[in-house]
């Protein structure tokens, strides 16, 4: 069954109730990403190769081209919505905390990000639980996710690089402030009754 829809910013899309899309699949591969790459990293001396690269770049390119599939397809659906940001914030999750572990990306940064996803979790979910949908990710949370991604694979890969990591750390820092601050505008607008998607 489908239906339209009129997002807060006046676009207009068409969400699903499929559950069964390629975008979906793509964006649920997403999430098995980190735990090849975290065992590969330790298996190989806590070095990097090809393979590591390979399924960081197929992370990193998933998350467009499940958005891409789900346009093209016009599977844009109500679990794509849960499922695509909940992807990111996995595999995000663990390749963090597994180089906080290592010593590599400061605890205080950690848990900065996780604080400041479980509000934004916690927001959607009062949407759901009041509107009965899902509200879809900003463009200034995908933004923020890469920024987070840049200064993580800076670290990763070049760990003497480290003026270019202070730069990223606070431009991250940054960009997860004013996408928090565009996610809680947008939950004041939908709570107080304006139409989304």
């Amino acid at each position: 069954m489908r239906e339209a829809a009129s997002n807060i910013d006046g676009k207009k899309v068409l969400v699903t109730k499929e559950i069964y899309t390629w975008s979906n699949f793509i964006s649920l591969t997403r999430v098995l990403v980190a735990a090849p790459i975290i065992y590969l990293h330790i298996h190989n001396g806590y070095e990097t190769n090809l393979a590591i690269v390979a399924l960081i770049v197929y992370g990193g390119i998933s998350d467009y081209f499940d958005g891409l599939v789900a346009r093209l397809r016009n599977e844009r659906s109500e679990l794509g919505k849960m499922l695509d940001p909940v992807a990111d914030k996995l595999m995000a999750f663990f390749l963090f905390l597994y180089t906080v572990f290592l010593g590599w990306i400061p605890l205080w940064y950690f848990f900065l990000g996780v604080s400041r996803d479980l509000l934004i979790m916690w927001g959607s979910a009062r949407i759901r639980k009041k509107r009965g949908k899902v509200a879809m990710s900003i463009m200034s949370g995908k933004i923020s996710v890469n920024g987070m991604a840049l200064y993580w694979m800076s670290e990763f890969f070049f760990p003497e690089a480290t003026q270019v990591h202070l730069l990223l750390i606070i431009l991250s820092v940054l960009l997860m402030v004013y996408s928090f601050i565009e996610y809680t505008i947008r939950y004041n607008k939908i709570m107080a009754g304006a139409d989304f998607n």
